[in-house]
């Protein structure tokens, strides 16, 4: 079984009211585009925009620091990355705009996708790696045992000279993982984090934004409160969370707000929703309305667009819902021409 098709893999249901963890996206890494495909792609019109990078000098260090302005970033996940761009391209062309943050998920041991990264570079968009170690011992990576691994990734990493968003082990607080809640401790998960942006200094990475992703918080149903897992404001960039909009009642305040007070009692660092989507079953339309107005009360940087079927099909699909989305990014992000 490869590294992705054990990503597919979790160990329990999840609490009711939140996403299936299953991860399609992660057992299938081929994107095909027919004539059929190209209609589902127009119906599932995004619209992302493209990062401006910080300007640099010739003759000081490259600064490879993120801009940190509420409603920075539209991303952007669909079914065939990191293998293929072309469905982003496919995208681009069907909605005349580009993602600013492209996102993908690796196995344990897969090498940085340099090739689909200089790619996003050459667009103007930032890659986020989602680095998710199934069925690894955590403790090994702490201990120091996959460092070889860890130092051919960051020194691809640092040779591929743009900015770069880095995350390890997302949803740790959710028990879906084998990395996760009840299946490896907290401690020794915070002990594999530090270990890993360790290293990456020691060698020198300048150019990683470190995002700390986790699962909303569902007390009731198993999903606890994310500060035993905290490494520290010296460790993390940006905090990412996952949540989405799973039936008609769902609210960015109730899905987002509880977990986002309990982050600012560990840190004022700047929040990006890393995964997100709405159900049809959820009213796309009005709830798409509803995420890019908790963006902009919130104060967070942005979001990033699931777009995929993993047993429940997240894509935008009514023309009503595109063009809430349409009309959401357009407030803050110019159309690409």
């Amino acid at each position: 079984m490869t590294d992705i098709q054990r990503l597919g893999r979790h160990r329990q249901s999840p609490p009711e009211g939140a996403r299936a963890p299953a991860r399609q996206r992660r057992r299938s890494l081929t994107v095909i585009i027919t004539a059929g495909g190209m209609a589902v792609l127009l119906a599932a019109a995004f619209i992302v925009h493209s990062v401006v990078w910080p300007s640099q000098s010739r003759s000081s260090q490259p600064n490879f620091t993120l801009p940190t302005k509420p409603d920075s970033y539209i991303g952007l996940y669909l079914r065939g990355v990191p293998l293929s761009y072309t469905g982003i391209r496919a995208f681009s062309a069907a909605t005349h705009v580009k993602p600013g943050v492209v996102v993908y998920y690796s196995g344990w041991d897969e090498p940085f996708q340099t090739g689909f990264a200089t790619t996003a570079a050459d667009n103007g968009q930032v890659p986020l790696v989602q680095i998710n170690p199934a069925d690894v011992n955590i403790s090994a990576i702490a201990g120091g045992q996959y460092d070889n691994y860890l130092k051919t990734y960051a020194e691809a990493v640092r040779a591929y000279h743009h900015p770069v968003i880095l995350s390890f082990g997302h949803e740790m607080n959710g028990y879906w993982y084998s990395w996760g809640y009840t299946h490896t401790s907290p401690s020794v998960f915070v002990a594999a984090w530090r270990h890993i942006v360790t290293l990456f200094r020691a060698l020198q990475v300048r150019n990683v934004t470190w995002l700390w992703t986790i699962n909303t918080i569902h007390a009731n149903t198993g999903v606890p409160a994310p500060g035993p897992w905290w490494p520290g404001s010296s460790y993390v960039t940006w905090v990412g969370i996952d949540g989405y909009y799973v039936n008609p009642p769902s609210a960015f305040a109730s899905i987002f707000g509880p977990t986002i007070a309990n982050v600012r009692t560990l840190t004022h660092k700047p929040i990006f929703i890393a995964e997100t989507a709405v159900t049809p079953a959820a009213d796309q339309q009005e709830k798409v309305a509803d995420l890019f107005s908790g963006i902009r009360l919130y104060g967070l940087l942005g979001f990033a667009w699931f777009d995929a079927n993993d047993g429940v099909d997240w894509r935008l699909q009514s023309p009503a819902a595109i063009s809430a989305f349409r009309r959401g990014a357009q407030t803050y992000h110019k159309l690409v021409p």
